[in-house]
């Protein structure tokens, strides 16, 4: 519950940036990108959809996506991105508890915009 509470709130930090942050919306301007960030167990998640400076999202840990941000539990998601750091997640990913599905290039695109916004 904490992490889809989470991912919605980033949802909507998303959405505003692209409407009122012009960084961000240079940044994301021509870019079309499906990013979700879930659970191993696929029972929490969120889908980021960037369409060429539109940002929406769904609910949900079934979507097809470009990459996806896979946490081995919805507890330490919360906590690691709650840190917000990148040794956080860093030290996630080398305990096995994240791991990366499709191409890691769009997931870093993805934490480069998410810093244009926090």
């Amino acid at each position: 519950m904490r992490l889809s509470l989470l991912l919605f709130i980033l949802s909507l930090k998303l959405r505003d940036a692209a409407l009122r942050n012009r960084a961000f919306k240079n940044y994301i301007g021509t870019v079309r990108l499906n990013i979700l960030i879930r659970t191993k167990d696929g029972k929490s998640g969120r889908l980021f959809v960037f369409d060429k400076g539109a940002v929406s999202s769904v609910k949900g840990a079934g979507h097809a996506c470009d990459a996806a941000l896979v946490w081995s539990d919805s507890g330490t998601a919360f906590r690691v991105m709650l840190k917000g750091t990148d040794e956080a997640s860093f030290q996630a990913a080398a305990a096995g508890m994240l791991t990366v599905e499709g191409m890691s290039y769009y997931i870093q695109w993805f934490n480069d915009a998410v810093k244009l916004v926090m």
